[in-house]
């Protein structure tokens, strides 16, 4: 029986053969999709690597730590580079919701010969301060005294920021920030050679975010509509939702009665 069209907040209401129907023309587009995913994946590991020739040391809770330590016996290492500098106040929400995607995945991947740890500019004190409120269990570690971040284009002098020019995804472009994201890959072979196998910046970073293809098959999506059109519209750190508080452009979340110098000379 033919179900009379109408429309509700803008749908269509249809017969179940008809939404069937309109469904299977859909799904030809997602497995075409499914595909090319695929694909894109293994022209991602096909890629040349590079050998780090560096010694990359970081401070870690327990002291000092290498490269190579944090693969933790593992051959693949994933880092999350968290945008958080010193003395920063504000937290990034799209860094914190992507690294909360990892409480219950951390097993998976250590299970799989992959080590994941998150790495940040921030002394490791103000990192621990921040990882102990939120609750997060995985390995954070601190660049403060190295030259990763700025060698893998995650972080950037005050003179590059001034110019508004320095590289980062790729192209020659305005940082705007001292400390951007990113995720980078490393493998470790049987001699303890280190290389570097993927790095993405900006949007590339949606592909750890899998609460998007939660939202994304909602009627309301991503639901993006603010000033910023991004998820910095939206997002909190978990522990703030409905406390108020506001989001920069940035994505740094400041909390309420914030008195950092950015709100001091607002209020001027």
């Amino acid at each position: 029986m033919r179900t009379t069209e109408t429309t509700i907040t803008g749908h269509k209401v249809v017969s179940r053969e008809e939404w069937i129907a309109a469904r299977k023309e859909l799904l030809s587009k997602e497995k075409g999709l499914t595909r090319l995913r695929d694909q894109l994946a293994a022209e991602r590991r096909a890629l040349p690597w590079v050998k780090i020739e560096k010694e990359y040391v970081f401070d870690a809770p327990e002291g000092k730590v290498t490269l190579a330590g944090l693969f933790d016996g593992r051959r693949q290492l994933f880092i999350k580079h968290f945008m958080m500098g010193p003395g920063q106040v504000g937290q990034c929400v799209g860094c914190s919701l992507e690294v909360d995607h990892m409480e219950g995945g951390l097993v998976h991947l250590q299970n799989h010969d992959v080590t994941y740890a998150v790495v940040a500019r921030a002394p490791i004190e103000e990192i621990e301060e921040v990882r102990n409120r939120m609750g997060w269990r995985f390995r954070w570690v601190s660049s403060y005294h190295s030259d990763f971040n700025y060698d893998f284009n995650v972080s950037f002098t005050p003179e590059q920021v001034a110019a508004g020019r320095a590289f980062y995804n790729y192209e020659q472009a305005n940082p705007w920030l001292e400390d951007r994201s990113g995720d980078s890959v490393f493998f470790k072979d049987d001699a303890g050679q280190i290389f570097h196998t993927y790095s993405t910046f900006g949007r590339g970073g949606e592909e750890f975010l899998g609460i998007y293809r939660y939202l994304e098959v909602t009627p309301k999506g991503r639901g993006e509509n603010g000033p910023y059109h991004t998820l910095a519209d939206w997002v909190r750190p978990r522990n703030m939702y409905d406390r108020g508080g506001t989001v920069e452009a940035s994505g740094c979340y400041h909390q309420p009665a914030c008195a950092c110098a950015i709100h001091q000379l607002a209020a001027t």
